[in-house]
């Protein structure tokens, strides 16, 4: 099914792929940091635009057939899932891959890549919003560079 394409004068659409990691807690930087050598992972005018979940857990069992012996029960690893957005082609996207297998503890991470669009606000439009972080008494969250 082809995405769709929109048309607005709010906002720019851009391909890409949507990649979603399960990775043990402890690795998730890791992974981060390997996929960054790869891509800028960049948002418009955000690099290393990333999204890591809080821990949940992952369960499996292994089969045996690959490099770990079998497990007769289910086992279960607290995971973070990570996910971030690859523009382009799908060179940039093997690269990226690439670097997850590489730093991934697992002998089979779970990885989903997802052909996505991205939408990009117009640079310069609606600063006036008064629901803009800048146009409002400072959170917490607010870097200070931004306060």
């Amino acid at each position: 099914m082809p995405l769709p394409q929109p048309n607005s004068d709010r906002f720019d659409f851009d391909h890409g792929f949507h990649i979603v990691v399960q990775v043990p807690e402890a690795h998730a930087q890791r992974v981060i940091d390997a996929v960054l050598e790869a891509d800028p992972l960049t948002y418009g005018d955000y690099d290393r635009v990333t999204f890591e979940t809080m821990a949940g857990i992952q369960r499996f069992r292994a089969l045996g057939t690959g490099r770990n012996a079998a497990t007769a029960e289910t086992v279960a690893v607290p995971c973070s899932e990570l996910s971030f957005f690859v523009a382009g082609e799908e060179t940039g996207l093997a690269r990226v891959l690439e670097r997850i297998y590489w730093a991934h503890p697992y002998e089979e991470p779970v990885i989903f890549v997802l052909p996505a669009l991205r939408c990009l606000h117009v640079r310069g439009l609606d600063e006036d919003n008064p629901n803009r972080f800048w146009n409002r008494p400072a959170e917490d969250w607010v870097p200070p560079e931004h306060r």
